[in-house]
């Protein structure tokens, strides 16, 4: 792929979304601050399909086996996380899988057989992560029957669709991508610190985009009441997955904790989550030919927990199984601490650290 052949695809884009929204018939000021985030996601999306197509060759990961350890990964039935919930079966990993459809959820461990995967196991818990009160209840089930916790794989998430608050009055976004895994990396936290050892640490993961780089934090309307637009509220949710993660990986070093975290941008992959977006109804073969396969998508993910050369190195953003920087204010420690105490105020939670 050279210069000019990304040119052209970056204004295939351009065209589709902008028929896209002068078709949706919205007021003019709306139009245009949405078209703006549509001009940001395109210029950022595309920088970073060069990005995945330069880096192609480092994107991947001897697996290794890691019988006896324990993962616990959100969502997992589609996409990405199903990818990583295989490749973590052929590392002979205790997969706890915390979806909406259970029996969906069942049936992967017999599909893993029939392709051939014959070790590792699942068990599955029903979870709807931007429901606070179902978070409590899966991790409550995964406490019951495990003291140990070695990987957190923060993976279910949502992409752009209409306003909805959760049932706890939260923008859908925000709650399951970012508050419901800042609320469950809470309560498993005990059975994290106890996994962990000097030579071997627990890891949490985050699943989080580069969408990241064109989001704020807006703690004076952090539902966007006044005005929703998608993109934004979709950015600023994954600027704070990384913010938590940066924060939370010095927290547990500061209190001599051997659990690190990780934030992973998995690529610009195919997946279910541009079903809504104007770029998959106006140009639906368009991702197809320049994306990301979600097992191309799963690689950063199985790097951010498994590899060993991140041992001790937590609190990186990893892209295509490589280390690099994120946004200059996903790096604002001062940020980091603001939307720290802000979470722990909105979850009422005292004390993140606490032994629970």
């Amino acid at each position: 792929m050279n210069r000019q052949q990304a040119l052209v695809k970056l204004h295939l884009i351009v065209c589709a979304t902008t028929i896209a929204i002068i078709r949706s018939k919205k007021p003019l000021k709306l139009i245009i601050s949405e078209a703006k985030y549509e001009l940001l996601y395109n210029a950022v999306g595309s920088r970073y399909l060069m990005q995945d197509f330069l880096m192609r060759k480092q994107n991947k990961i001897d697996l290794q086996v890691k019988s006896g350890k324990t993962a616990v990964i959100t969502g997992g039935t589609r996409g990405i996380g199903l990818e990583v919930i295989k490749f973590l079966l052929k590392c002979d990993i205790n997969v706890i899988i915390g979806c909406r459809n259970v029996q969906q959820g069942e049936s992967l461990l017999s599909k893993s057989r029939d392709e051939g995967i014959k070790t590792g196991n699942i068990e599955v818990y029903q979870l709807d992560i931007s429901v606070l009160e179902s978070v409590k209840k899966f991790a409550a089930e995964v406490k019951k029957k495990h003291s140990e916790v070695d990987y957190l794989i923060n993976n279910a998430g949502i992409m752009f669709g209409p306003y909805v608050e959760s049932r706890d009055g939260f923008e859908s976004q925000f709650s399951t991508n970012y508050l419901g895994h800042f609320l469950l990396t809470h309560l498993l936290l005990p059975e994290l610190k106890k996994a962990g050892t000097d030579k071997s640490q627990a890891r949490v993961v985050n699943v989080s985009s580069c969408a990241h780089v064109v989001g704020k934090i807006h703690f004076e309307d952090i539902n966007f009441r006044k005005q929703y637009i998608p993109a934004e509220a979709y950015a600023q949710s994954k600027l704070a997955q990384i913010l938590f993660s940066n924060y939370f990986n010095d927290l547990m070093i500061k209190e001599s904790e051997h659990v690190q975290s990780h934030a992973v941008h998995p690529g610009v992959v195919n997946t279910d989550l541009f079903n809504d977006t104007n770029l998959k109804t106006v140009a639906p073969w368009l991702p197809s030919l320049l994306f990301k396969t979600p097992e191309q998508g799963a690689y950063p993910v199985i790097y951010a927990c498994l590899c060993p050369d991140l041992e001790g190195k937590g609190g990186t953003y990893i892209h295509n199984c490589a280390t690099i920087s994120p946004s200059d204010r996903a790096l604002d420690a001062e940020l980091q601490e603001k939307l720290f105490n802000f979470t722990k105020n909105l979850l009422e939670i005292e004390k993140f650290s606490a032994t629970l």
